[in-house]
């Protein structure tokens, strides 16, 4: 018997000139198997709607009706349709051609050339110099329709060339241009090119740099693409979720200010500044401090001082500027005690050697900025809360005070809304620690959240009139133990 699965478990199945061929996919056609989504293109699909199925295989499509065809403008360097569809090919003539949502472009002009390489079986791609090109060409369309990336998204690309494979990628690149360009017809387009490229490698060398130059106004700060991949990433698992909303059950000015002793006094902790109970009690309840510790003892206070007002707690920025200034007036007064670490200003060297440097000085604000985009998108509040929480850990702005401005702004979100803040006990430590580390190191963004769910879960029970009565609580849960010591129960 023939066997006839190669046809009927392709998703996508293309008429053929070979009789025995075409009669199968009739034959799967005519059985309601398979139905025809475009000329010479079917689907053995009956589950999903038409346009997720051409979305899925658009390369594939292309590369069998248009074989020789080159990706092309801004979809060589995308690598994939714009949100509504578009796709850009250069083929031997001129031609839009509609599918279920997906637009195919194509314009007339040179097949592949030099190093255009193959991007799936014979769908080629423009090598980056030749993409390059075909971007600082003019349209005349729509954003979404048009063939070009704007100029801001050009030299944004370029900078991440700079950034990720250095400055000789960039020199590397011009030259291939140089040649491309007389091949292509683009020697105008060239001469853009090359201002944008200058002006990408002056940004990152601001000594030399022309300010006169008005293109440089087009790359905004730059930032570290690494950490914006991982919070990108970190987005893409809280968007659209609905997490649980646990209302404070703190809300007196009394047990509010309890709760946020104990979160100052963990929070101090987890970084390292350590003091018995009764000697923290003692520092945030005189607003004295410890012989021989003032600047800890300080440290402590101030976090305590933040974290128990309401009024600050309730305070959120609705715009990247907002958010810089918030950052920056938090940590000026968390830091106050240690004017050494410049309160309130972003770094201005890398650290020491031997330290982890995660955000290079010169690219913080930038990151800041860019990483913005995504917090203001988020709608649920633990996801805007502990996306903040890995956005500042990651950035690390500030030569000092990093994690527990972060754990600050994290619960800021919470407070707002009037949901309990995140409390993370000693015997928690290590766990938090590992969470942060998984989704640092290996983007393992489900178990982050789900640590910090844990945590969440167990702040929403810990209650008290008195402060007493809230260690009481937190003793029986084990949050004082060392994590060597037990686990946490609640």
């Amino acid at each position: 018997m023939e066997n006839s699965n190669p046809v009927v478990l392709s998703e996508i199945l293309f008429g053929s000139a070979n009789p025995a061929e075409s009669k199968r996919i009739q034959q799967l056609v005519r059985k309601e198997l398979a139905y025809k989504i475009a000329p010479r293109v079917y689907t053995t699909n009956l589950v999903d709607n038409t346009h997720a199925i051409v979305k899925r295989n658009w390369f594939r499509i292309i590369a069998h009706l248009y074989p020789g065809a080159v990706l092309s403008h801004r979809s060589a360097l995308e690598c994939k349709p714009t949100p509504a569809g578009h796709i850009f090919i250069t083929h031997a003539y001129t031609k839009t051609v509609e599918l279920p949502g997906l637009t195919i472009h194509m314009l007339k002009g040179r097949g592949p050339i030099l190093d255009d390489r193959p991007f799936f079986e014979q769908l080629y791609r423009s090598q980056d110099a030749r993409a390059f090109l075909e971007n600082c060409m003019g349209s005349r369309k729509s954003e979404e329709a048009a063939k070009s990336l704007k100029t801001a998204e050009i030299s944004q690309k370029l900078a991440d060339l700079l950034q990720i494979h250095s400055e000789s990628a960039l020199i590397r690149l011009k030259e291939q241009a140089r040649v491309l360009a007389p091949m292509l017809g683009l020697e105008k387009e060239l001469k853009v090119l090359t201002q944008l490229i200058t002006a990408v490698q002056q940004q990152a060398h601001p000594s030399a740099a022309n300010p006169s130059n008005s293109l440089a106004g087009y790359l905004g700060k730059p930032f570290h693409l690494p950490t914006i991949k991982l919070l990108e990433e970190l987005y893409s698992h809280l968007a659209g979720n609905n997490y649980p909303q646990y209302p404070d059950q703190n809300i007196s000015t009394a047990t509010f200010q309890h709760f946020a002793f104990f979160e100052s006094y963990f929070s101090q902790y987890i970084d390292g500044n350590e003091f018995e109970l009764t000697e923290a009690r003692h520092i945030v309840e005189t607003a004295s401090t410890v012989s021989g510790r003032r600047e800890d003892a300080e440290d402590l206070l101030h976090t305590y001082q933040l974290a128990s007002n309401k009024k600050e707690m309730a305070s959120l920025p609705s715009t990247a500027q907002e958010f810089i200034l918030l950052l920056q007036k938090r940590h000026a007064f968390l830091v106050a005690s240690r004017p050494h670490k410049n309160p309130g200003k972003f770094k201005e060297s890398n650290n020491p050697a031997g330290i982890t440097e995660l955000v290079p000085w010169q690219l913080i604000e930038g990151t800041l900025v860019k990483a913005y985009d995504w917090y203001a998108l988020l709608q649920d509040p633990f996801a805007k809360s502990v996306y903040l929480l890995l956005m500042l850990t990651e950035i690390n702005p500030f030569a000092e005070g990093n994690g527990t401005l972060a754990r600050l702004m994290m619960n800021a979100e919470l407070s707002a809304k009037n949901l309990t803040k995140i409390m993370i006990p000693i015997v928690y430590g290590d766990a938090y620690q590992l969470a942060l580390n998984k989704i640092s190191q290996h983007h393992d963004c489900p178990a982050f959240i789900q640590s910090m769910l844990n945590i969440y879960a167990f702040s929403a029970t810990v209650l008290g009139d008195t402060k007493n009565e809230m260690e009481r609580s937190l003793r029986s849960a084990h949050a004082f133990y060392l994590p060597s010591q037990g686990k946490l129960r609640y």
